[in-house]
Parts: structure tokens; C-alpha cells; sequence
């Protein structure tokens, strides 16, 4: 499972000119489902998630959580976080899970940050989206479930 968390002041994800999902202050997570991954690595990435320490404190150190803030999550399904462009123009996405197993990881990643007392919002699975955000930093981290990076 593969993660683009960015931190942001506001996010908003639009199917077709309709919001579907929008936070204010809080973190944009793009999450895209490998083929392997199961529970844990659904369990992995949302506890990164409620643990980053990626706010600044009184003495303006990264030591704060975002339930310290009372931050919001806005979760975004992207497979293309699965794409292999190490050969040729056109990347692969055969590492990708397919639609039935990518939509329960991905709504379980969203309810675990839910059941961890988190104003959750969300993109429509599998639909085009155009997704707005502005960025707060910038402070943008990445995510591997299997630690690759």
C-alpha cells in the first residue's frame, strides 16, 4: 500500500462538479492499493497516518500528531501510486490491486482513521476526480506498507 500524505489548510475532491468530499485543516491522503497487501498493510499505513508527527509545536519543532491539531483526513483512492515507469513511456499498473480488494483496504484504512476519533472524508472509488488543495508548509511525506522507500 502506497501513501502521498501532504499536509494541508484545505482539500476538496470534485466527481463531475459536485464536492463529494472536503476537510479544512488536516492531511490529503492519496492511497493506492497493491495487489498483496491485506489488513495489516491497511493497518500499517493508518497507524503512520494517526502518528506522523508532522505539526510544529510551541518551539516550532515537528512533535505534534494530528489528533493533537485536530486535523481532518481526506482519503483519495490512486492507483497510479502503483505505476511502474522504470521501462519504456507507458507505465504499468499490473501491481495494482483490482477494484474489489482496493475499495475494502481503502474503506477500511478511512473507517480505522474514523474509529480513531478522526473527521474522515472521502473521493468516490474508481471515479475520475478533480482534486484541490492547499498545501501547508509544504510538507508532503510518502508511505510503503512493504517499506520500499
Amino acid at each position: 500500500m502506497r501513501a502521498v500524505l501532504t499536509r494541508v489548510t484545505r482539500a476538496e475532491v470534485r466527481v463531475e462538479g459536485e464536492i463529494v468530499g472536503a476537510i479544512e485543516a488536516g492531511l490529503l491522503v492519496l492511497l493506492g492499493v497493491a495487489r498483496e497487501d491485506d489488513e495489516n498493510d491497511a493497518r500499517n499505513v493508518t497507524e503512520k497516518i494517526l502518528g506522523l508527527r508532522i505539526w510544529n509545536d510551541a518551539d516550532g519543532k515537528m512533535n505534534r500528531d494530528i489528533r493533537d491539531v485536530g486535523g481532518s483526513v481526506l482519503v483519495v483512492s490512486q492507483f497510479t501510486l502503483l505505476g511502474d515507469a522504470r521501462s519504456g513511456r507507458r507505465p504499468s499498473f499490473v501491481a495494482a490491486a483490482p477494484g474489489e480488494l482496493a475499495r475494502a483496504l481503502y474503506e477500511r484504512v478511512g473507517g480505522e482513521l474514523e474509529r480513531a476519533g478522526l473527521r474522515v472524508a472521502y473521493g468516490r472509488f474508481g471515479a475520475t476526480m478533480a482534486v484541490e488543495s492547499v498545501n501547508d508548509g509544504p510538507v508532503t511525506i510518502l508511505l510503503d506498507s512493504k517499506r520500499l522507500f
